[in-house]
């Protein structure tokens, strides 16, 4: 028996590929023979990195500016001309503490994940992934272009302030600088998510609360986006305000402004990355899992989006999660035949969290068990 086993990460105790370890060990326990191919992976967002390094990908380290001005270390991936970049790894959510605010929600900025754009260049790469999600800003993207080259100005001629906060004083842009190498790349910006930049499916609406914005804040972010928005549109006569620019506090308008950057289902750009086609092809089996399997997995996140690619061949599939929040026949639509959760086997869900990898060894080989 060949065993595919492709988890995506179980968010707060397991990394993507201690899952498929796990997975690995609860199948080996019941096919002692099976040959068991563990490919982790991830819908864009955080673990889009570490999936591109358990494919192959060369890590790489640089310290860059984090979202507060303190210097961060943010690790990204290169193979051949294919950089892969995470924004959450240079200015992520996690920098700003345990208890964002409302005055780091509006200080907050992406010129760290800028940098990394700029290392990935530096090394010859002429595609770059990137992953949004973790963001801790909602800036436009505005800061990573800053790191790039770009100038944003207030009516005045000063050069503005970082952070989303001061994008309502932005009058206009001065591109004079910007890298010229971004022309040349290919900007593949994988997206989990469709919300516009602005307004009350936007960037500061929907996703500023948690990172600290009370009302007032979450206002002025959505205003301060709108003149971004506007001033990109004098500039390059492009609209950003388009689903998934929203992403990551709006990261992606910044570059589909000025860049030929595209936006990509999350999950599909990782199974590229990945070669998530070829190792299915000949698998008897996949076993593939997620922190929580609920609504939200339905609409395409990676283990779905996995389970669908399985089914279309028919192969069977098998789902374990921390827990789970959708019904068996909606998991059966797209070929789940079974599916297990930690919390149903540990005694309670701190539990669950804190010995992770024994209950999803437990689970797997429950599945297989029974099946």
């Amino acid at each position: 028996m060949r065993i595919l086993i492709a988890p995506d990460k179980f968010k707060g105790s397991l990394t993507a590929a201690e899952a498929a370890d796990a997975m690995a060990e609860g199948a080996l326990a019941v096919y002692p023979d099976a040959e068991i191919v563990r490919v982790p992976v991830a819908d864009g967002g955080e673990g889009t990195l570490e999936a591109a390094v358990a494919a192959g990908f060369e890590e790489r380290i640089r310290a860059v500016t984090g979202p507060l001005i303190k210097p961060v270390g943010a690790a990204w991936a290169l193979r051949g001309a294919t950089a892969v970049i995470e924004t959450a790894q240079a200015s992520g959510l996690a920098a700003l503490g345990a208890d964002p605010d409302p005055e780091t929600a509006g200080r907050a900025h992406s010129y760290g994940a800028g940098q990394l754009i700029a290392a990935a260049l530096d090394a010859g790469a002429t595609e770059i992934v990137i992953g949004v999600g973790g963001s801790a800003m909602t800036d436009g993207g505005s800061g990573a272009l800053r790191a790039l080259g770009l100038r944003p100005l207030d009516a005045a001629g000063n050069v503005v302030p970082l952070g989303g906060a001061a994008l309502a004083d932005i009058a206009s842009l001065d591109a004079s600088a910007l890298d010229p190498r971004l022309a040349a790349a290919t900007l593949r910006i994988a997206v989990d998510v469709r919300n516009p930049l602005v307004g009350p499916d936007g960037a500061a609406h929907v996703f500023g609360p948690q990172k600290g914005a009370d009302p007032e804040t979450v206002e002025a972010l959505d205003a301060g986006l709108r003149t971004w928005a506007k001033v990109l549109a004098e500039a390059t006569g492009r609209d950003v305000d388009v689903p998934g620019a929203g992403a990551a506090g709006g990261f992606p308008s910044a570059f589909l402004a000025f860049t030929g950057a595209r936006l990509e289902s999350g999950f599909d750009l990782v199974a590229e990355l990945v070669g998530i086609d070829a190792r299915l092809a000949g698998a008897d089996l996949v076993i593939t899992g997620e922190g929580s399997l609920d609504g939200q997995s339905l609409t395409g996140k990676a283990p779905i989006a996995l389970a669908d690619r399985a089914r279309d061949r028919g192969i069977p599939v098998i789902a374990v999660a921390g827990r789970i929040l959708a019904e068996p026949g909606q998991l059966a639509e797209h070929g789940i035949e079974a599916a297990g959760a930690l919390v149903d086997l540990a005694p309670s869900p701190a539990d669950a969290i804190a010995h992770a990898a024994q209950y999803v060894r437990r689970a797997v080989a429950e599945l297989l068990a029974g099946a």
